[in-house]
């Protein structure tokens, strides 16, 4: 199988779980299986991210790009007053990590004939980074976290996270470095322009480094 990008792009498809259509990326048998909550402004340009993360690497992998109805409810950890306009957040997190552990990641690896030990890289930008970073202090079942400008301002979120142990082999951070402080492999890039400038290339490049560091 050619994992160039341009072939990655022509693999696109939609599968989907329950009420959920997910758009899917690459092949089965693959080393890495990459999974991103994803809104309707991200999936108009996966496909360049997914080119992104193909680009130069020499790994196979599924991605899958799982829509989320409701941002500031499924993703959040907790509940939370509206912080940015009149949204707040509802808290949902914990459901969401139980589709994707339940039902998406046992689907695609039985649908896909993944390893039983595929790593899993679950990664995201904004509060879906946020959410990234909260569930791999409540699961060892993601290998990688590629967490893009996560929202880290969310009230509580660093008190949380002081006191709740990391368990992902390597987090890729765009924005802070407190977990290296605590001896996580962990990396730390600091991007130009505003909080929505290149989220796609962002993100690719947080999966890719987690391939890579995991190697």
């Amino acid at each position: 199988m050619n994992y160039k990008a341009e072939s990655l792009n022509r693999l696109a498809f939609s599968l989907k779980f329950g009420d959920r259509p997910c758009r899917i990326y690459g092949t089965d048998c693959a080393e890495y299986l990459l999974l991103q909550m994803t809104d309707e402004h991200e999936l108009q340009h996966m496909d360049n991210e997914i080119s992104a993360i193909a680009q130069g690497s020499a790994h196979s992998f599924l991605f899958a790009a799982v829509p989320v109805k409701n941002w500031n409810d499924e993703l959040s950890p907790w509940k939370s007053p509206a912080v940015w306009g009149k949204e707040s957040f509802g808290g949902n997190a914990a459901g969401t990590l139980r589709f994707l552990t339940e039902q998406a990641i046992p689907t695609l690896k039985q649908q896909f004939a993944l390893p039983e030990n595929v790593r899993i890289i679950l990664g995201g930008y904004s509060l879906a980074g946020l959410f990234a970073l909260w569930t791999s202090t409540q699961t060892a079942l993601f290998s990688g976290v590629a967490a893009a400008s996560p929202s880290v301002w969310f009230p509580g979120w660093m008190e949380f996270e002081q006191q709740h142990p990391i368990q992902a082999q390597c987090i890729y951070l765009s924005l802070h470095s407190r977990l290296a402080e605590r001896g996580i492999d962990c990396t730390l890039e600091w991007n130009n322009g505003g909080h929505f400038k290149d989220a796609d290339l962002r993100t690719a490049r947080a999966f890719r480094w987690a391939m890579e560091d995991m190697r």
